[in-house]
């Protein structure tokens, strides 16, 4: 393991990291679990569920944690921006803005040694945007809180 404390890399912990690399879709540990088990079908999602927290700890990949939303992972530990769809929760990465953009202007507030900041950028996907369209639904109207 790269940072924090040194772990064993187990066969298991190697294809769950392996798969969820593979996926763009941020899943979360559920849907992980389901495309685990087709490569190892006695897994249990406990286990991916621990393994995915201690790669997460060790900043192998990222967790994507949201008030209210069911935490997402990701397999690009490089820091960058997510965006989530309002409408059907899929979450993608937000390339055009820089990761620190905002450390950049505040090093410390208030006596606070700032180390990072999470900002959820939200929106309708492009799926759900066609979806609404053809059921002529405006876009301001998420139908589902924030």
């Amino acid at each position: 393991m790269a940072a924090g404390e040194p772990q064993r890399n187990t066969k298991q912990r190697q294809v769950i990291l392996e798969e969820l690399c593979k996926l763009k879709s941020h899943p979360t540990a559920a849907e992980l679990y389901q495309v685990v088990r087709e490569k190892m079908p006695r897994i249990s999602l406990g286990t991916v569920y621990r393994n995915l927290e201690l790669l997460a700890k060790n900043r192998i990949i990222q967790k994507l944690d949201t008030i209210g939303v069911e935490a997402r992972f990701d397999g690009n530990p490089a820091r960058h921006n997510h965006i989530r769809c309002t409408d059907c929760g899929c979450v993608g990465d937000l390339h055009d803005i820089p990761g620190d953009f905002l450390d950049q202007r505040f090093k410390q507030a208030n006596g606070w040694k700032i180390i990072g900041c999470r900002i959820e950028f939200i929106g309708i996907c492009p799926g759900c945007r066609n979806i609404r369209q053809d059921k002529s639904i405006p876009e301001a109207d998420s139908g589902k809180s924030q």
